[in-house]
Parts: structure tokens; sequence; C-alpha cells
């Protein structure tokens, strides 16, 4: 026995479907927007960081604008703020020290961290 379904059941089926396809990816878009991570731009123009006194200030300004960042990651009267807040300061201030490049700084930040001092290798012209 053959059953036929009516064309307005079959428009009502189509369009449950595609309904719930364009919630699903409005779901994704938004599910995105929420897990981006806050983050604080620091100024340093006014810094000299090729010095330890103009790295050591500009490692405090990462330091605070990482701290406030990592703050609004979490309830800060939250547990897993409290377990993840040094792992947190360590990842957004490395990722700072990284992309701003300086070898005054990456010491700083390496002595903050017990790390060893990054290594920076010349190249010379000895041909």
């Amino acid at each position: 026995m053959n059953t036929m379904i009516s064309t307005p059941l079959r428009t009502l089926f189509a369009g449950a479907i595609l309904s719930s396809l364009a919630l699903s990816f409005a779901t994704v878009s938004s599910a995105d927007e929420r897990t981006t991570s806050p983050q604080l731009m620091v100024k340093f123009g006014d810094l000299d960081v090729s010095t330890s006194k103009g790295a050591a200030a500009l490692y405090g300004r990462i330091h605070n604008a990482a701290f406030n960042v990592c703050w609004r990651m979490y309830d800060h009267d939250d547990l897993a703020y409290r377990l993840h807040k040094d792992a947190c300061l360590q990842k957004v201030i490395a990722d700072a020290v990284t992309k701003v490049n300086q070898p005054a700084l990456s010491a700083a930040f390496a002595s903050k961290y017990g790390l060893s001092a990054p290594v920076v290798l010349a190249a010379t012209d000895a041909r």
C-alpha cells in the first residue's frame, strides 16, 4: 500500500526542517560570540621598552590588564577563578609579551615566573 503525503503536509515538513537548520546556524554563531575572550589594549608608546626600566613599567601595565581580563573571564567569587587565576594570568601575560617581542620585556616576564631568560641569537655576516 502506497501512502501519499498531501502538499500542505509536505510544505509543513519542509518548513520545519528549514527552520531547524536556520535556528542551529543562529545558535552556533551566537555561541561563538559568547566564547570570545575579553581583551584590553595596553599602550606603551611613551616607554623605551629596550631598557630594563621601560620593560618593567610595561610589564606592570600588562600585568594589570591581564588581571582585569582574567577577572572578567570568571566570576571572582567562583571556585574556577581561584583555581585558574594564576594560569590565566601567566598565559595572558605571555601572549602579550610575545606580541611585543622585546628582549628586555621577555627577560622581565621570565624573571617574574622563574623561567630561564630567552636566548637571542644574532647572525653575523662571516663569509
